[in-house]
């Protein structure tokens, strides 16, 4: 098994690419080792030490290590546990857990706009950013304001605060007049 690692915008975070599927929908964000309980692959790698988060995606293992650690130092023990994993043929994701799909549900007066909202996440802002190894989800929609949820590299991002801003805060407004603004949301 060859696993291959891109860099992303979060110099905190790496992608790893083992070369086959990881989750087969869906996404799954541990963002402590506390929350890996139902994944016996982010319980290997939270295992390594000095990781902070976890995130899978359809193709891809997002990797947060601690604040002064050097990646040279960890990556081999996270490309061991990775390995371990697939060698072993457990499951990604344990039991009745579900990978997340995503969005969280939005009824009312605004649904409509909701919809318009999940569609260009969907399109446009998701594939750009798992590429960089994370996610963006709907959080909220409340007097015009989108509040969004940013999961795996995006979380804690430098870039962040830019991306939501000038891109996907310009993107809904020129697309949906009735977005005003753009906000993160804790996990």
């Amino acid at each position: 098994m060859f696993i291959q690692t891109e860099s992303t915008p979060n110099p905190a975070t790496l992608k790893f690419l083992p070369g086959q599927t990881v989750l087969d929908a869906g996404t799954a964000d541990f963002p402590g080792a506390e929350a890996a309980a139902v994944s016996p692959l982010a319980r290997r790698i939270f295992a390594a030490g000095n990781v902070t988060g976890v995130f899978l995606g359809s193709d891809f293992v997002t990797v947060t290590k601690a604040e002064g650690i050097d990646w040279a130092h960890l990556k081999p023990a996270i490309l061991g546990a990775i390995m371990e994993h697939f060698q072993s043929g457990a499951p990604v994701i344990e039991g009745s857990a579900q990978a997340a799909g995503g969005h969280a549900a939005h009824d009312g007066p605004d649904a409509d706009i909701v919809r318009q909202i999940k569609e260009l996440l969907d399109t446009r802002v998701r594939p750009a950013v798992a590429q960089d190894g994370g996610d963006i989800t709907f959080h909220g929609f409340d007097r015009g304001i989108v509040y969004l949820h940013m999961q795996g590299a995006c979380a804690g991002c430098p870039s962040s605060t830019l991306t939501l801003k000038m891109g996907i805060e310009n993107l809904l407004r020129h697309y949906i007049p009735e977005v005003i603004e753009v906000r993160p949301v804790a996990a």
